[in-house]
């Protein structure tokens, strides 16, 4: 009796170490995939930006459809001229003790400008700030080089969450992203484990004690979720999609993406200086056939140049340059001339859905249409495809990126574009973004392909599931029982 005793209880103690499985009380098991990296302000995938979402609080928290700015590791950010801003801190501890001021964000986004990170650009091109100082332990003030109502969407941006002291002396970026600390709910216990994952500890405001980050495939995780052993799927493969609501009911979600795929037009070659020709090719892409086929089910076909998680409000219909009409696009390439025959360059990790693309253009368009990597210089022949990634929820980012990447340099739009940067207030920036927006749609230098979306699944015991596009899930508002 002893001997069985004894074996038993073995079998649980190895049992429970091999699979702790979804049902401990207040411990919510999460599968992600492994992040490229828990270096904030270098990362632009979905599960770095779930993780360091739990470790760090922003300043602020915004919503690009409203233009709402929500306060959160800041009491306030304000302006009387545009030019000159003033953020008020909440008092706030990093996870080993020391203190968040004012000098670790001005000392933060120093590092990050000089870095080269993804981002680098928000400080550099988008913030533009002349002078970052801390004249208070609980004060930044920023002076603009010019008028700016953007900077509360800016400093909304995951990346430019403050890092302590001790990395910013030691500048140890890699050992920091194994064991990063944070000013957020959660902070993580014993570093981060490569291939398996990491333990998120409650430290703030947070409703489940502690939170199971564990590494792995998304088909695997998708199945451990509907057998009971995991509690939440961050990601749902192309195969599981049709599946998805009859096996989940309402324990499953999607949301937006800050990313956006297009078709960029050399708008400086004379073959592709006119919008006619533009307009022809876009009507020549099948976009639900790339959404299906190599795109595998994780993102939505455009409907507009600006994609749901970047534009102000939204829009009903779809845009013209954004259907598909095979015929319409052949009656437009004849008649703009165009002589047949287009390079489309793509670049790292947008070779499949290139290759798709170009086919598809040659059987609508009945035009000789080949694709190839893209060189290395600025001067391109024919089209590129972009699959842009973004840092804020701010439209100027990705209108000003578009035009850049297309050569694309109308003087209204620059206008435009300049002056909704300026705007006072959400409202009228929204306005003036929808016109620059509509002055691309009208001239095409790129034309709209898709717009991504996440998806989540969930188990019985998993409640309050919300998702923003920046976070995906947020892990600290998921209740478990």
């Amino acid at each position: 009796m002893r001997l069985l005793v004894l074996l038993t209880t073995v079998a649980l103690i190895v049992t429970g170490c091999s699979d702790p499985g979804p049902g401990r009380p207040g411990v919510l098991s999460v599968g992600i995939r492994e992040p490229a990296t828990l270096l904030p302000a270098d990362l632009a995938d979905q599960a770095g930006r779930l993780v360091t979402s739990a470790l760090w609080t922003p300043l602020a928290d915004y919503d690009a459809a409203s233009g709402k700015v929500t306060p959160r590791a800041a009491a306030s950010i304000e302006s009387t001229d545009r030019v000159h801003w003033t953020v008020k801190l909440r008092p706030s501890t990093f996870h080993d003790g020391t203190p968040v001021t004012a000098q670790s964000y001005a000392d933060t986004w120093r590092a990050v400008a000089a870095a080269h990170w993804v981002s680098s650009p928000v400080l550099t091109k988008l913030l533009r700030a002349r002078e970052i100082t801390a004249t208070a332990p609980d004060t930044i003030a920023l002076t603009l080089d010019r008028p700016s109502g953007q900077v509360p969407a800016l400093l909304a941006a995951p990346g430019l969450v403050p890092l302590p002291a001790s990395v910013l002396a030691s500048r140890d970026w890699d050992g920091f992203a194994k064991a990063p600390v944070g000013n957020g709910p959660y902070r993580l216990d014993g570093g981060w484990r490569p291939g398996s994952g990491g333990t998120l500890k409650r430290v703030g405001a947070g409703k489940a004690a502690e939170i199971e980050l564990r590494v792995g495939e998304p088909a695997a995780q998708y199945d451990a979720v509907k057998a009971g052993t995991l509690d939440l799927a961050t990601e749902v493969p192309g195969e599981r999609h049709e599946a998805m609501p009859g096996e989940f009911a309402d324990r499953h979600a999607s949301w937006a993406l800050p990313e956006a795929g297009y078709l960029a037009f050399p708008v400086t070659n004379p073959r592709f200086a006119d919008p006619t020709v533009r307009h022809g090719f876009a009507l020549g892409v099948n976009r639900a056939g790339l959404e299906a086929g190599p795109l595998a089910h994780q993102v939505d076909p455009a409907k507009a140049m600006l994609p749901p998680s970047d534009a102000p409000g939204e829009r009903s219909g779809t845009c013209r340059p954004c259907t598909f009409d095979a015929a319409a696009g052949k009656a437009l390439l004849k008649q703009a001339a165009f002589p047949g025959g287009a390079t489309v360059y793509f670049g790292p990790g947008a070779e499949a859905w290139t290759r798709t693309l170009v086919v598809g253009l040659h059987k609508a368009l009945d035009v000789s249409v080949t694709a190839q990597a893209a060189p290395r210089t600025d001067q391109l022949d024919g089209p590129s495809t972009l699959d842009v990634k973004l840092a804020t929820g701010s439209p100027y980012e990705l209108l000003s990126l578009l035009a850049s990447e297309s050569g694309y340099a109308e003087e209204v739009f620059r206008q435009n574009l300049a002056l909704a940067d300026a705007a006072a207030t959400p409202e009228e920036a929204g306005e003036l973004y929808r016109l620059a927006e509509n002055q691309l749609l009208r001239d095409l230098p790129v034309a709209p392909l898709w717009s991504g979306h996440g998806h989540a699944v969930w188990g019985p015991r998993v409640h309050d599931v919300t998702a923003t596009p920046f976070t995906g899930p947020v892990l600290a508002g998921i209740g478990v029982s």
